[in-house]
């Protein structure tokens, strides 16, 4: 780039590159609704499997998906093929991904308790696997399509917001035709002949973004970097040496510890959410469809702000704004019907506040979400300059593990629970005793809030600024060309020998 040029020159990405990548995340975020929203409730309330079995399935899944994801990340990090690192396992993953969501919901008619359970574990681990499979490799496409800070931002905004807006229309969609109320169920959520249409739907809009997320994008691999000449291929000693890499620096190691409390905070707000809706507030499935509105409010809103956000404040002060605004919101109306400042149960007025915090929890939640997946991309930058080789799919991966084994305990306390607070399986909206409903609102309210508060403090120890990362760029090329790399822009790595790390 000469002096005159302007900062943005050679780093935007095409619209259509953009948007191609987020379908990816569009249908991510379809799978999950179906998965993390419904599952449980599902195996729980309509199915009669016990609260503390039904979390423990998806607790266990969790982790066993967790380790799944490193090791993808490793295994795409190094991989040669002509589709590139990415790509081969984004075609591979969709249709064991749609399969598995529509056994999850079809299980066997008159099973026991003990195999109903094996037979949830068994399709969420199947599920969590393939998603590890897809959106490892997928998410490192995405911190690997520019070098630029501020375009990665833009290119996860697109992520973020397409993901949001998919899981926000689907939700609208499955609360206003697969669960909407009947004369035999008024709360359509209970309708047991709802789940299995339901999931099949999901699952065909699933595999179809997938896919097409996969071959949109196929245009970029020539430009995309490939791994050193003298990398070793995978194994398992190398694996660990990938992990040793990324959990050595410093920046890295904040945001796990970060991220481990935060995600305290979503699992366990996760596992109870549908619960405080349905028997706390008493609203129906055509009351909480309209939620997907603010939802979906927020994340757009969110996702326009955080670009501006990230040159005003820089990456550090946003993920820290977005980490104290998620935590301390989704409290706020149960203190408030505490402090007896909400309106009653069944009203408009009540709807309407409701669906306000969740607008401004949607707009927290994709600031510190691309904020987030920013950051790890100019983390690669800074491990490629000590270690001579990008690891997105590590790095991506690795956080990912880290999230699911703590929101795996975050949905396995709420399954706890609700069983310590004796919540009666099969309940029934206006009949479950106050004293049960005021525990379970304090633990989903304020007591949740608290992991996400530590978090703030951990992520404000982040510490590549958009001045260090400049200068972290400006080495990687003078770098390339002592070496007679290719000019920027070029694949990172194609044909270059990986240089020693420079010393410490």
């Amino acid at each position: 780039m000469t002096a005159q040029a302007r900062p943005d020159d050679d780093v935007r990405i095409p619209f259509k590159t953009k948007f191609s990548f987020g379908l990816g995340t569009s249908a991510e975020y379809i799978v999950l609704l179906g998965m993390g929203s419904y599952a449980m409730l599902f195996y729980n309330q309509v199915l009669g499997l016990p609260a503390t079995l039904a979390g423990a399935a998806v607790s266990l899944s969790l982790i066993l998906d967790g380790f799944a994801d490193p090791i993808m990340g490793s295994l795409s990090d190094r991989t040669r093929s002509r589709l590139g690192r990415r790509h081969p396992y984004m075609y591979a993953a969709p249709l064991p991904i749609a399969l598995s969501l529509v056994a999850i919901f079809n299980p066997p008619q008159g099973l026991e308790h003990l195999w109903l359970f094996a037979w949830f574990f068994t399709f969420v681990v199947t599920l969590r696997v393939f998603m590890a499979a897809y959106h490892t490799p997928h998410l490192a496409l995405g911190g690997e399509l520019s070098p630029d800070y501020t375009e990665r931002t833009r290119i996860m905004s697109y992520n973020t917001v397409m993901g949001s807006v998919a899981s926000m229309v689907m939700a609208f969609v499955a609360l206003s035709i697969f669960f909407r109320a009947t004369p035999e169920y008024p709360r359509g959520l209970l309708n047991p002949d709802a789940y299995p249409p339901f999931a099949a739907f999901s699952a065909g809009i699933a595999l179809a973004l997938l896919l097409a997320s996969a071959w949109f994008t196929r245009d970029r691999i020539p430009s995309l970097p490939q791994p050193p000449a003298n990398l070793p291929k995978f194994s398992p000693f190398e694996f660990l040496k990938d992990l040793g890499k990324a959990i050595t620096n410093r920046n890295y190691a904040w945001l796990l510890v970060a991220y481990f409390f935060l995600s305290l905070t979503l699992g366990l707000r996760a596992g109870l959410s549908l619960y405080v809706n349905t028997f706390f507030w008493e609203l129906t499935s055509e009351h909480l469809r309209w939620f997907v509105l603010g939802a979906l409010g927020g994340a757009i809103f969110g996702g326009a702000l955080v670009t501006r956000l990230h040159q005003k404040l820089d990456k550090r002060s946003t993920i820290v704004i977005g980490c104290l605004g998620l935590a301390g919101i989704p409290a706020l109306p149960i203190a408030l019907r505490f402090l007896g400042l909400m309106p009653p149960n069944a009203t408009v007025q009540l709807v309407v506040a409701l669906l306000t915090f969740s607008l401004v929890t949607a707009t927290f939640t994709a600031i510190i979400q691309i904020s987030v997946m920013s950051v790890l991309a100019d983390i690669a930058d800074e491990n490629e300059l000590k270690h001579g080789h990008r690891q997105e799919g590590v790095l991506y991966s690795t956080r990912a593990l880290f999230a699911k084994i703590d929101m795996a305990l975050g949905q396995f306390l709420a399954g706890v629970a609700l069983d310590l607070i004796a919540f009666p399986p099969k309940a029934v909206p206006g009949q479950v005793p106050d004293d049960v409903l005021f525990k379970l609102a304090m633990i989903e309210g304020p007591a949740g809030a608290v992991p996400g508060l530590l978090a703030a403090f951990f992520y404000a120890r982040y510490r590549i600024t958009r001045a260090r990362h400049a200068e972290i760029r400006a080495e990687l090329e003078a770098r390339r060309g002592r070496m007679g790399a290719a000019p920027a822009g070029a694949p990172v790595g194609a044909g270059v020998a990986a240089p020693a790390a420079p010393a410490e």
